[in-house]
């Protein structure tokens, strides 16, 4: 379990927050609370904040199950990737799949990011799968996600945001 602190505060008056601050969950709460209120509440909000990290950051064996649930909904299931794994080594690109080995691996800078994001991701790969080149094929396969423009144009924005502003190689594979 994180460590945690909690902040108690005269202004706030109904609310209760919390958010990841480093290695510890922070939790604002109403100085009005009992201590009673209090503990139940920081067991409330730890989960919340922990439940949202997981869905943003899964293990590997959840990214190839996610993976392999969407193929099944975009792909009927023809892009079946035989391992889908998070590496460090990945500075240039969100992603990248070998169709030989059928394997994916996605940069660990997507960890944190929506989980539509990381989608558009998977499904960009797995259409590799079916399509090795970037060519008018591979687009309509990728495509078929409904998010796919909306999440390039997040992977744009957080790329200049970051001062990557697409220098030469950053792309999704």
């Amino acid at each position: 379990m994180a460590a945690v602190e909690v902040r108690r505060s005269k202004r706030r008056r109904r609310t209760v927050s919390a958010y990841r601050d480093g290695d510890r969950i922070v939790v604002l709460v109403p100085a009005t609370l009992t201590r009673a209120e209090e503990a139940e509440w920081v067991e409330t909000m730890v989960a919340r904040v922990e439940r949202a990290e997981a869905r943003r950051n899964p293990s590997d064996e959840e990214l190839l199950e996610r993976a392999v649930s969407l193929s099944d909904r975009y792909f009927g299931g023809i892009a079946v990737p035989e391992s889908v794994r998070w590496v460090d080594n990945q500075s240039a690109r969100w992603g990248s799949g070998t169709p030989g080995d059928r394997t994916i691996r996605l940069s660990a800078r997507l960890q944190g990011m929506p989980t539509w994001v990381t989608d558009y991701v998977l499904v960009h790969e797995l259409a590799h799968l079916i399509e090795p080149h970037h060519n008018d094929g591979f687009w309509a396969w990728v495509d078929r996600y409904p998010q796919a423009e909306k999440a390039k144009g997040y992977l744009l924005g957080w790329s200049a945001a970051a001062e990557l502003d697409d220098p030469p190689g950053e792309s999704i594979d």
